[in-house]
């Protein structure tokens, strides 16, 4: 018998994937409480994530994401919406799957890019200078970041392609799939 917990669910997935905009209503939906990684560790460090990446790199960011990470994973009844590249990193997933249910939120290239062109608090899209990339620019790192971190979004337990459907379809997809992994 597994000794994970099984209401607390994580949501991964890439930028732009849905993850902040389906974590409280799915949260709601099922009468949990909701944490966003990104914003907790923006309320810890008191600095906005890009502003992290900026005044001090991506592997200090990481070591914060990773604290509260391991702190949310003893939460119970609470939805994690977790950075894009939270998972990217061994001992986050390891965190994450011996704590609660991974679901993957799918997007394609082009969802993404519609989501993500026009937003500038986002510091893996915008250049070393703090410009914002090309359209083809923007598209290539995408999807070089997309095919790096692929191979960690699909050890999630359930997988749920957002799409261009309303969200509320999105929740009844999940729902439906975490029944019989969710308590």
């Amino acid at each position: 018998m597994s000794a994970r917990r099984k209401n607390l669910i994580y949501l991964t997935g890439f930028m732009g994937s849905g993850k902040s905009t389906i974590a409280p209503i799915l949260a709601n939906t099922l009468g949990y409480s909701y944490r966003d990684i990104d914003s907790e560790i923006e309320l810890a460090t008191g600095k906005r994530v890009s502003e992290l990446f900026t005044d001090h790199g991506e592997k200090y960011f990481r070591d914060v994401e990773r604290r509260l990470l391991q702190d949310a994973s003893r939460l119970e009844g609470c939805i994690i919406s977790l950075g894009g590249g939270t998972i990217a990193n061994e001992i986050n997933l390891q965190i994450v799957k011996s704590s609660g249910v991974l679901i993957y939120l799918a997007a394609s290239v082009d969802q993404i890019m519609r989501r993500v062109r026009n937003k500038s608090n986002r510091p893996l899209l915008l250049t070393p200078e703090g410009d914002r990339l090309s359209e083809d620019a923007l598209q290539h790192r995408i999807a070089i970041l997309l095919r790096e971190r692929i191979p960690y979004y699909e050890q999630a337990d359930v997988t749920v392609v957002t799409g261009d459907q309303p969200v509320g379809l999105t929740i009844d997809k999940i729902v439906r799939s975490i029944n019989g992994l969710v308590e």
